[in-house]
């Protein structure tokens, strides 16, 4: 259960127990409900029932599954595969390699992203880009990530 506190902070329980939140970190915060969701399940091993209680007193409850995970390759190596491309790769620098760390789900798509610009939220928290249509032609890109740097807030929309 999940209990939003004006402030923005959370206070988790599982199974009327508190969940406490990482060393360092002080309170839960809403931005971090999927880290909460991720703890109380051990990395989604197991589903979990999930009530939050907003300060305006609505409620709503959703169950989440456990993640599919893939059957374990016979022969695995440390590599990552190549990332995929949208388009033919021109000859001439080699590929650049980014590590992405650790945290991921094995066999999960991982969207690669690149940072062409920045913008300010509104006041009221909302986010618009605009951005180059040269640039986006030239990435073939078919989406776009916006990344709030201290909400946490992750937003993934389509350019069409």
């Amino acid at each position: 259960m999940l209990d939003v506190h004006e402030d923005g902070t959370l206070t988790a329980t599982l199974d009327h127990h508190p969940v406490a939140a990482p060393e360092g970190v002080g309170a839960w915060r809403r931005a971090m409900f999927a880290q909460i969701i991720d703890l109380v399940t051990h990395d989604r091993a197991i589903p979990v029932r999930v009530t939050v209680h907003e300060v305006d007193g609505s409620t709503f409850t959703d169950i989440l599954p456990a993640a599919k995970r893939p059957a374990l390759k016979r022969h695995t190596d440390s590599e990552p595969e190549p990332v995929r491309k949208a388009g033919r790769r021109r000859r001439g620098a080699d590929p650049i390699r980014v590590d992405g760390g650790d945290g991921f789900i094995s066999g999960e798509d991982v969207a690669v992203a690149v940072i062409v610009a920045h913008t300010d939220a509104t006041p009221d928290g909302r986010a618009r880009a605009l951005l180059d249509p040269e640039v986006v032609a030239a990435a073939k890109a078919g989406e776009v990530v916006l990344v709030g740097r201290v909400s946490g807030t992750i937003a993934v929309r389509g350019l069409s």
